[in-house]
């Protein structure tokens, strides 16, 4: 039995090894080459996941300890009997922390002291939108919502305030409300290419074409669901940790960004130490294993009770930001070699 492991996933090593025999591997050493006779790999979203990698391996699991799957090719698994399990809601709390640290920054920088008064606009609604919507709400941010997917499915949405104090069915906003209220738009959205509501280039030229008093705009989900190219046209604000053509990003809209980081909005303590339990959790299930899974002490709903300076001492994205801006060649290494932050807790 032998276990491929992406060597930049913290907390797992020496716990696979009774069961298995594991290799550790920096992601580009992660090749059709070394997974030919694996029988599980675990990734993170630097490994894409497709036949040019998996064809004639005899992988029968892949495990990403991160939220997305847009890296694996899931229609090729299903075909050839491979199990792809990943981590849902991992790093929510982290996201949500980066996103309202940036909205301070962004505050700060036009001397707006208080959130009353602002309109946050958040497109989608699951782990993490949920996070933000809630703090949001808290902070005295009006909040408009969109999510066709889950307004489909739900119809409408409850926000938990506090410990007692729930907000009951709140409505789903189409996109253009949001367009025409929202001063702060932030993306939360998987990325899809396809189906009912694809989200590659969620935000492009048509969308930004039509904001009428928006004045940031935020993506800290997956890159192309902005399109960079329009983004670096607009008048207004950006804060980004997801960019297209990562790590080859645009030093023009690198410059132009008010919040730049490279890819780490999800990279706190508590998410990697989640993401990895996730997937011990995975592989217990997948082979019958009793590995022994870490208890995470932080809640991954995040914290209950909130405030806007609490959050943004809790983080210096500042700092992250001057270190992307000063040497956007070390993108790669910012990333892989990033002091995993604790997330905000009251």
């Amino acid at each position: 039995m032998k276990v491929i492991v992406d060597s930049h996933i913290p907390h797992i090593q020496g716990l696979i090894e009774p069961r298995a025999q594991v290799l550790y591997l920096e992601p580009g050493d992660i090749t059709r080459e070394t997974v030919k006779d694996a029988d599980a790999l675990i990734v993170r979203t630097r490994t894409r996941c497709d036949a040019s990698l998996l064809d004639g391996s005899r992988l029968r699991f892949i495990g990403s300890a991160t939220i997305g799957t847009d890296h694996i090719d899931l229609n090729y698994c299903a075909s050839h009997g491979i199990t792809v399990r990943n981590a849902p809601g991992c790093n929510a709390p982290a996201v949500a922390q980066w996103v309202f640290c940036a909205i301070n920054v962004w505050m700060r920088h036009h001397g707006i002291t208080s959130p009353e008064g602002l309109t946050l606009g958040i497109v989608g609604v699951g782990h993490i939108g949920s996070i933000v919507a809630r703090w949001a709400t808290q902070l005295g941010f009006t909040v408009l919502l969109n999510d066709p997917p889950r307004e489909n499915r739900d119809g409408s949405f409850d926000v938990i305030l506090g410990h007692k104090l729930h907000q009951k069915n709140r409505p789903y906003f189409p996109l253009e409300q949001l367009q025409r209220q929202c001063d702060i738009i932030t993306f939360h959205t998987p990325l899809t290419r396809g189906g009912q509501w694809p989200t590659w280039h969620l935000c492009d030229q048509r969308f930004l074409d039509g904001l009428t008093r928006c004045r940031l705009i935020l993506d800290a989900a997956r890159g192309p669901i902005v399109d960079n190219e329009a983004l670096l046209r607009w008048h207004g604000d950006v804060g980004l940790d997801c960019w297209e053509n990562e790590p080859r990003i645009s030093p023009a809209l690198l410059d132009k960004a008010l919040v730049a980081t490279p890819h780490i909005a999800g990279y706190s303590a508590e998410g990697k130490q989640r993401g990895t339990a996730m997937m011990l959790e995975a592989l217990n299930g997948f082979y019958g294993w009793d590995i022994p899974v870490p208890a995470i002490a932080a809640p991954a709903t995040g914290a209950l009770e909130v405030s806007l300076d609490g959050i943004a001492a809790s983080y210096d994205i500042l700092a992250d930001s001057a270190a992307l801006k000063s040497d956007p060649a070390a993108f790669e290494s910012l990333r892989n070699h990033y002091l995993h932050r604790p997330e905000y807790q009251l």
